[in-house]
């Protein structure tokens, strides 16, 4: 193999990314890939269907990318969500924009963005080597030589791309084997953690409704009496707390607090479009309305039946009582009940059931405009390898695709100015 080519680590989106536009830059290039296909997390993308992107401005984009999207402003800028839209038409692949700018396939399938990604790189030419897992790096008077496979294998290289993503869905090869090839450069690695993840709850009565799904509800996280952040949608109950978008989505405030959040509150609005003065009226009229029936029989119109089985004993009120007996302070921990039901966090669950890995390479060491190390020449990241990680919707991979194409052109550049 010739040292007088550009390596890409990780067959992943940005790693492809990556790939394709060195090659376009004219550099020969070979994509090292851990697993024996491309594209094994890709796949498992947006439940299958694949979030290209989001279909909305810059500032949006990196406003979804937290506390470290400006580092990607420049990289959005030269390859931006109009670009992304563009290459995936063009390559073959019919797009739909669906509710909040979210971006898919035509057709659903996340196979079919992997596939189109594997034809683009047969056209490109880059050569791909499967079962491939990087171990080390070889470096030289602080410049990169190539690296070194589990197997003891050498592969030369001019130029490195490393684009192996985080922690999360360790099966699909993201294990963090690119923190240790990193720290082999002399980086610094942010202290990688979930996010994006489920979250578990001190209280086990979630376990009651393992599930169920609530849709158009308000979770707000407090430390104390403090409000940190509250997301509007759809989230779902599981044996162990709590999960779904709303709830992946405060994830990241959770993780990003001491002691993995453990602590902090949740409060639930089940019924966020009424006014406490609005929901107290409508209490009141189911009450009446079924004021016969116990209690218990008498909510079934406001809420899932499995959340009106439990809701009164979260309220402290007798589940067996006759509507008509109810007291006005019944109805008013009913009430307090039905806007902020409360939960303590946990945890969250494992780095490995986590969509996105929050930490990774330090950016103060990376060149924001090159995606090139600042310590080893020759060497670039792209991807969740770094330490960015955004809410869902389209974001990360937004910043997949344009970390990866900026990193695959300034190798590419590099490249022909060593030949």
């Amino acid at each position: 193999m010739s040292e007088r080519q550009i390596l890409v680590i990780g067959g992943g989106p940005a790693g492809i990314m990556a790939a394709l536009t060195a090659a376009a830059g004219g550099a020969p290039v070979t994509l090292l890939e851990r697993n024996q296909r491309l594209g094994r997390k890709l796949a498992i993308t947006g439940k299958g269907r694949c979030n290209i992107t989001n279909n909305s401005a810059i500032e949006q984009i990196i406003a979804n990318l937290g506390a470290n999207g400006s580092f990607l402003y420049g990289a959005l800028s030269r390859f931006s969500v109009a670009d992304t839209l563009d290459f995936f038409t063009q390559a073959g692949l019919p797009l739909k924009t669906e509710r909040g700018g979210r971006v898919f396939p035509k057709s659903d399938r996340a196979a079919d963005v992997a596939a189109v990604l594997q034809r683009q790189l047969q056209i490109a030419g880059v050569r791909v080597l499967y079962g491939r897992r990087i171990r080390h790096l070889s470096l030289q008077e602080g410049a990169v030589r190539g690296v070194i496979d589990a197997e003891g294998r050498a592969f030369p290289a001019a130029a490195l791309i490393v684009a192996t993503g985080g922690m999360t869905y360790p099966a699909t090869g993201s294990s963090g084997d690119g923190y240790d090839l990193a720290r082999e450069a002399g980086h610094s690695i942010v202290r990688p953690r979930p996010s994006l993840v489920p979250l578990e709850t001190v209280e086990t009565w979630p376990a009651q409704l393992s599930g169920l799904s609530l849709r158009n509800v308000e979770l707000s996280v407090y430390d104390g009496e403090r409000l940190l952040g509250r997301e509007f949608g759809e989230m779902l109950f599981t044996h162990f707390g709590v999960s779904g978008p709303i709830v992946l989505s405060l994830s990241r405030l959770v993780t990003g607090a001491s002691g993995q959040g453990a602590g902090l509150g949740l409060r639930i609005d089940l019924k966020p479009a009424l006014s406490v003065e609005q929901l107290e009226r409508r209490l009141q009229r189911d009450l009446d309305a079924f004021s016969r029936r116990h209690l218990v029989n008498a909510l079934d119109e406001l809420l899932p039946l499995a959340l009106v089985k439990l809701l009164p004993q979260l309220a402290g009120v007798d589940a067996h009582k006759p509507a008509n007996q109810i007291s006005r302070a019944e109805r008013g921990r009913l009430l307090q009940t039905l806007k902020a039901l409360p939960l303590t966090v946990k945890g969250a669950r494992p780095i490995d059931e986590a969509i996105v890995t929050a930490g990774g390479v330090k950016l103060a060491e990376i060149e924001p405009q090159t995606m090139r190390s600042k310590l080893t020449e020759g060497l670039y990241f792209a991807g969740e390898v770094l330490d960015i990680d955004g809410m869902t919707g389209g974001y990360n991979l937004q910043a997949a695709w344009s970390s990866g194409f900026v990193a695959g052109q300034a190798a590419a550049k590099f490249f022909s100015k060593t030949s």
